[in-house]
């Protein structure tokens, strides 16, 4: 009797070990869709910047401006017209639910470069337009 009674206690010892680490994994999991969500958040309202901006680097080149500024500016257009494009793929591939740990912590690092691409680009475009305003 006492041979299946820490038989038990084992085994129920064990069972809880396990749930606390699936509860525990299942909270980080959570945690990564949370942050990668408040990127998301935190970058998104750009977008609107960079599609108003698009719409005035159309403006500008069909002006008469020089080569060199034409150039810098279709290669800024391509640049907004990238992330803008990032953002959405992202956004449509995302699966917030997933309790895969590695996928959250791959989408993570995804959102995170997406977020510098999205400064660097604003950077580049203040920069650039500076004479234009």
């Amino acid at each position: 009797m006492k041979k299946f009674f820490y038989i038990t206690a084992s085994a129920l010892f064990l069972l809880g070990a396990c749930e606390s680490k699936t509860n525990q994994k299942d909270t980080s999991v959570q945690e990564l869709s949370k942050e990668a969500i408040a990127v998301h958040d935190e970058i998104m309202p750009q977008i609107g910047t960079f599609d108003r901006t698009t719409v005035k680097i159309d403006s500008l080149l069909g002006t008469n401006i020089d080569e060199q500024k034409r150039q810098e500016l279709e290669q800024l257009k391509s640049n907004l017209e990238s992330a803008t494009d990032n953002m959405m793929t992202w956004m449509k591939d995302y699966t917030p639910d997933s309790t895969n740990i590695a996928y959250q912590e791959e989408e993570l690092v995804k959102i995170k470069a997406m977020k510098k691409q999205f400064e660097d680009v604003s950077l580049e475009s203040n920069n650039k337009l500076a004479p234009f305003k």
